[in-house]
């Protein structure tokens, strides 16, 4: 009888310790989800604001049709993107155009002035920030979902309810990782 017992706790801990666990991957995973979603709206945030952006330089920047035919293209092509792959690597290069493209305002003084663009830049470097900040949320519940499915014992109740490791939203171009150089 005493042995019946035994058996009959530990296989109530061994229940106990795989609810546990199950729920603990559940948690994770809309943390990760949760944690897109705040990166989706900060793009999407971005994506409304371009429209307005180039229509502003439109006027000031004829002979910058090329820049600002792409960046309107890549908002395009963002908001389309369907996986997290695609949408990583068109962002990354939505972001370097937005980039060249105030750089490029910097050659126009009335542009710089215009209280408009002005506003607009600003509003588009906080989201930036914003962006940044869902992006390291992200990353670190894709973290901490990963180092749970893989590691023991979630790796055996994760193989069990079919959970799947999540990706990282990194930079996709190479050039983006290089440090710039300062020259005095």
């Amino acid at each position: 009888m005493t042995i019946l017992f035994f058996l009959l706790g530990g296989a109530g801990v061994v229940v106990l310790l795989l609810i546990v666990l199950y729920n603990r991957l559940v948690r994770l995973r809309n943390m990760v989800r949760e944690g897109w979603s705040g990166i989706d709206v900060q793009l999407k945030r971005r994506a409304n604001l371009i429209p307005n952006l180039v229509e502003t330089v439109k006027g000031y920047m004829d002979h910058e049709r090329d820049l600002l035919e792409k960046v309107t293209q890549l908002r395009s092509q963002s908001l389309k993107a369907g996986d997290l792959g695609e949408k990583q690597r068109v962002e990354s290069a939505l972001s370097g155009g937005l980039a060249r493209l105030f750089a490029v305002a910097e050659g126009y003084p009335e542009l710089k002035a215009n209280q408009n663009f002005q506003d607009l830049q600003h509003q588009i470097s906080e989201i930036e920030d914003q962006i940044q900040l869902a992006r390291r949320y992200y990353n670190g519940t894709v973290r901490n979902l990963n180092i749970a499915i893989e590691s023991f014992p979630g790796n055996l109740v994760a193989g069990w309810f079919a959970f799947q490791t999540a990706e990282f939203f990194e930079i996709e171009e190479p050039e983006d990782r290089v440090v710039p150089k300062v020259g005095f």
